[in-house]
């Protein structure tokens, strides 16, 4: 580790406007260089569009015994991944705000996508407070993917599996988030939600059962139960693993990269995670790592130029003091030492 070099004679406020008027150089740069940008509201239908085919052809591959699970598992995942970045653009009206049919079937879609959530109505509200009360106890969005939890197999359980995850840690929610309701998520889980775990654990316990004692049962399965089971299996390939796989990446490095617990400003909210070992989680939550800090600074900026601006926007970010890759988050819960600004090489 070594020692970034931050001006002293710049206060939190001023690094903070250096860092979004570059950001916005940049942005702006771009903008201008490919003029296809100021389609903003059809690029993201596009995205979105391009997305759901990709999942829908994994699907259809699959079920044709064209591609293997893994396969598609793989793909159904980079392609839910896509929906995610379109939701959150979403939540902070970057598309069609103008046009509610289309901005409510993009949303829609975004959760058909990805059912292992709460529906994007819902998390609108939970995403925007986030970005008021990030690296509080009432960061709830934050909260409910393993942000602040000391490390042991309950953040893991948490990270790994959004409902059981909430029903453990609902006690110490509920005394510390303000207004916190376990019910109030349910129903906004309600019915995607539902059905996507209820399909999940039971294709857990039916796969763990039978490995442990389906070859010793002298009766049979039942016709109506195995045909229940070949529709839970593809589902779990085509639409469940993968979003249990893209959300667990993202989960785990959402929960490290942002702070919790002495936080004072934007410079504190968030780090930057772009280690090489990072990678293969990056590639299932689209880079998220190396970008999110950026949209801390400017929200009303569509992900895909997040990604254009991240080099050099990146490079500002480091200068103005923003912490890269600081692992301590592993092991101190995600809470911000007051000590001098450090970055890895």
């Amino acid at each position: 580790m070594s020692v970034s070099k931050v001006s002293d004679e710049l206060s939190p406020q001023q690094r903070i406007r250096c860092i979004i008027q570059a950001i916005r150089a940049e942005e702006q740069y771009w903008r201008e260089r490919y003029p296809i940008l100021r389609y903003q509201d059809w690029l993201g239908l596009g995205i979105l569009l391009f997305a759901l085919t990709g999942m829908v052809t994994a699907a259809g591959l699959y079920y044709l015994q064209l591609i293997p699970a893994w396969a598609c598992i793989i793909v159904a995942a980079l392609c839910a991944s896509l929906s995610h970045e379109i939701e959150h653009d979403l939540i902070h009206r970057q598309y069609f705000r103008n046009t509610p049919i289309l901005y409510h079937g993009m949303m829609l879609v975004t959760w058909l996508m990805r059912p292992n959530t709460v529906s994007p109505w819902y998390r609108r509200d939970m995403h925007l407070l986030h970005h008021k009360v990030s690296g509080t106890a009432n960061d709830m969005e934050e909260r409910l993917v393993g942000n602040g939890i000391a490390y042991g197999l309950s953040r893991f359980i948490v990270m790994f599996d959004g409902l059981s995850g909430l029903f453990i840690r609902r006690a110490i929610l509920r005394r510390e988030v303000d207004n916190f309701s376990v019910q109030k998520l349910l129903q906004a889980s309600f019915p995607l939600a539902s059905l996507y775990f209820l399909c999940w654990y039971v294709f857990l316990l039916f796969h763990a059962y039978d490995a442990l004692f389906g070859g010793i049962s002298a009766a049979p399965y039942p016709d109506s139960l195995i045909w229940l089971m070949q529709g839970i299996d593809f589902a779990v390939v085509v639409l469940i693993a993968p979003n249990v796989l893209r959300s667990f990446c993202l989960n785990f490095i959402t929960s490290h990269m942002h702070y919790y617990g002495n936080v004072h400003n934007l410079l504190q909210q968030t780090q930057i995670l772009d280690r090489w070992y990072f990678l293969p989680l990056q590639l299932f939550c689209f880079n998220f790592g190396s970008t999110h800090t950026i949209h801390h600074f400017v929200v009303n900026q569509p992900f895909y130029l997040r990604q254009l601006v991240a080099r050099k926007a990146l490079k500002v970010l480091r200068e103005q003091g923003v912490r890269s890759n600081d692992l301590s988050t592993f092991v101190s819960g995600n809470r911000w030492k007051e000590e001098q600004t450090v970055r890895a090489n």
